[in-house]
């Protein structure tokens, strides 16, 4: 029988009465299949569901083959190895008394003399050193992350679950990630906003409030299919303008027609030329008539909004975000960082940065990467002036700001509009709404609390505040920006992004952000030792 998920009929809502799900029924097939959607829709609690960690309020979920789940929890216990992951602790254990000749003759009859070379090849795949009694406790998150994923591979299931894999990788594990994926003949349902990752799957499934929706094919081809579907929306939207002129107009030209008809009724009532009665009559017949036409009329035109209205919110859900900035006037050339010989960390005689120079001029575009732990938060802390170098000089020769992955800039505990009038006390109200709502905080959206706001919200505030005032500033520093943000975030940061020109320093390790955002250059901070200059390039 074939290995499948089947949902019928699913329903669930948060503690707090949200619904997410309401009878849906949707099936899964032995491919791999990307679920998208905005933050808070409902993707891992779908993966709960279907892993059986949460229970459906009604509907079933039906599971024909065995589940791979990737666990997104980093806590484990001290005394945790990789093969206690791997689940294979006591058949080591085994073959380590077997090789003494103290197992016994049952035990030596289900010794796995292929698990070594099993366990290697699998966290091989995943690019990862380790060996079976590594401590899970020495790993760093990313290579914790590498590791489960090495034990899904490892345990070769018909299914494998993965809530956002790529979340706290550098580029090599990303990489590995992506590889995996792009060669995996099982069953996957991916939770990710990794476009890279979406595009080794074999379907795209679309989750909004209002269902799941599936298209055949990747992550590329998905997007094809939404601007089919945009330029449809733009095309119905035309037509609903049109008929609504055309109601307008028919109505126009009946009022105008009633209007000379009851002027010509006058003028035979005032001659005396017809019995009043018939006139009379006459009238009854028009007023009844135009009151027959004018409701007809209200009900077409009624109509014609209402079309127009689902048209115009069709329009807003599937047109890609776009905003235009105040220049900052940078010319090309001008010098916005020097960093001149910079040794800097946190431990006497343990650098993390060493002997590095380097030059940002212009309206560069540079993107800083480099394998976790390489240096790239002290490069930022340094910029800022949260670090000091040990040697060395940080020079900012130009007006910047930060934005962070906590974008702390803002004040969590006022609104949108209120962050945006501190840092530009100059600005008015006007100026101040007009440049919240480019970034698509308008109205009441505005006097939203920071707090209040999801990831991607609170990112696309801080770059409204910081870029929308009258004279954003010269440089722009980006820490990670993408990460837990859904794919409508971060297109809608890109695009931000993309009308800002001035100097830009970017930390991240999405390449199809980078790509988006149209980086220039990239300095590639490998993990140096005391003396050795960092590669710049």
């Amino acid at each position: 029988m074939p290995v499948s998920i089947s949902l019928s009929h699913l329903t669930w809502s948060t503690p707090d009465g949200r619904s997410l799900f309401s009878d849906l029924s949707l099936t899964f097939g032995p491919a791999r299949s990307g679920l998208v959607g905005r933050n808070g829709v409902g993707k891992s609690t779908l993966l709960k569901l279907i892993a059986g960690t949460l229970q459906p309020q009604a509907g079933t979920v039906s599971v024909d083959g065995s589940l791979g789940i990737l666990r997104q929890t980093v806590q484990v216990a001290e005394q945790e190895s990789v093969a206690d992951l791997f689940g294979i602790a006591d058949a080591l254990a085994l073959l380590r008394r077997a090789e003494e000749g103290t197992a016994s003759i049952d035990e030596l009859s289900i010794a796995d003399w292929t698990l070594e070379a099993r366990l290697a090849a699998a966290l091989a795949r995943l690019g990862l050193e380790a060996e079976a009694q590594t401590p899970l406790s020495s790993l760093s998150g990313g290579q914790l992350t590498r590791a489960k994923l090495a034990a899904l591979v490892f345990a070769d299931p018909d299914f494998i679950l993965l809530d956002e894999p790529t979340n706290n990788l550098d580029r090599a594990g990303r990489e590995a990630v992506i590889e995996l994926m792009a060669n995996w003949r099982g069953g996957a349902i991916v939770v990710s906003h990794d476009r890279e990752l979406l595009d080794t799957m074999d379907v795209i499934v679309e989750l909004t409030s209002l269902g799941a929706t599936s298209y055949g094919g990747n992550w590329s081809h998905y997007r094809e299919r939404k601007a089919i579907e945009l330029a449809s929306a733009r095309h119905d939207l035309a037509d609903a303008e049109r008929r609504l002129a055309e109601v307008d107009r028919k109505t126009q030209e009946l009022a105008e027609r009633k209007a000379r008809k009851d002027s010509a009724g006058r003028r035979k009532r005032a001659k005396g030329d017809e019995p009043l009665l018939l006139l009379d009559a006459k009238k009854e017949r028009s007023e009844k008539t135009a009151g027959d036409n004018a409701r007809l009329s209200e009900r077409r035109r009624d109509q014609a909004l209402g079309d127009l209205a689902a048209a115009r919110e069709r329009i807003e859900i599937l047109q890609p975000f776009s905003v235009r900035l105040p220049s900052t006037g940078l010319p090309p050339g001008r010098a916005v960082l020097q960093v001149d010989d910079v040794s800097a960390g946190y431990i006497p005689d343990r650098p993390v940065l060493a002997n590095l120079s380097l030059t940002i001029a212009g309206p560069e575009r540079v993107a800083i990467t480099g394998r976790n732990g390489s240096g790239k938060t002290t490069f930022l802390s340094l910029m800022s002036g949260k670090l000091a170098p040990w040697s060395g000089q940080v020079r900012v020769l130009t007006d910047f700001a930060i934005l962070d992955q906590q974008v702390s800039l803002l004040d969590p505990q006022v609104s949108i509009r209120d962050n945006f009038r501190r840092l530009h006390p100059g600005a008015g109200e006007n100026a101040c709404r007009a440049a919240l709502a480019r970034f698509m905080f308008r109205a009441d959206a505005a006097l939203q609390r920071v707090s209040s706001l999801s990831g991607g919200q609170m990112l696309r505030a801080g770059l409204a505040c910081v870029l929308g005032g009258e004279s954003p500033p010269d440089l722009l520093i980006l820490d990670e920006p993408t990460n837990h943000l859904d794919i409508d975030s971060i297109e809608t940061v890109e695009a931000g992004l993309r009308a800002f020109d001035g100097a830009l320093i970017v930390v991240s390790h999405d390449e199809a952000f980078l790509e988006a955002i149209g980086i220039t250059r990239r300095i590639d901070l490998t993990t140096p030792s005391a003396g050795r200059r960092s590669n710049v390039r």
